[in-house]
């Protein structure tokens, strides 16, 4: 009977943990800034609650800083970011950040993903290259990134418009 009790709660927490990961998708289902499928992109989306109650669904960090310096006056009470192999959402700013690496990012060409386990971003920089960094680096680089990431989407976008019949 213990062991029924302790698998029936192990279900429930396994079952709004997974609640939790559509939850956000399910309400912000595309990125407002490029359109693209935060499911599909699920291992990078962020999550950005307001202090006013408002959130933000982005498919990406380079996004994400878009919504933050366009709402400058707005403070961000928690900062979600996807676990890049679970997909699952996990604190931003405890987050494992690599930085950089042979993988090409998600909006932008410097890549930087988020890992919840230290020793599995230490397995990634192994595999791919990047630097481990924090949040605030991790932020930094996006702002820094995104003169010529915003030029490369537009050069890109252009071409797919001309070869369109």
């Amino acid at each position: 009977m213990k062991n029924f009790i302790l698998a029936g709660i192990f279900v429930m927490a396994l079952a709004s943990i997974v609640f939790a990961v559509d939850s956000d998708i399910e309400k912000h289902s595309s990125c407002t800034y490029c359109g693209m499928d935060r499911a599909k992109y699920a291992y990078s989306r962020i999550l950005i609650e307001y202090d006013d109650g408002t959130s933000f669904g982005a498919c990406s960090l380079h996004c994400a800083a878009v919504d933050l310096a366009n709402n400058i006056d707005k403070e961000p009470r928690a900062i979600g970011v996807g676990d890049y192999n679970s997909k699952k959402l996990i604190d931003a700013e405890s987050a494992n950040w690599v930085l950089g690496g042979k993988k090409p990012g998600v909006m932008t060409m410097n890549a930087k993903w988020a890992f919840e386990d230290k020793h599995v971003a230490e397995k990634f920089i192994k595999e791919n290259g990047g630097m481990l960094v924090t949040f605030d680096d991790a932020i930094k680089a996006a702002y820094e990134d995104m003169y010529k990431d915003t030029k490369q989407i537009r050069e890109r976008r252009k071409m797919k418009r001309s070869l369109k019949p």
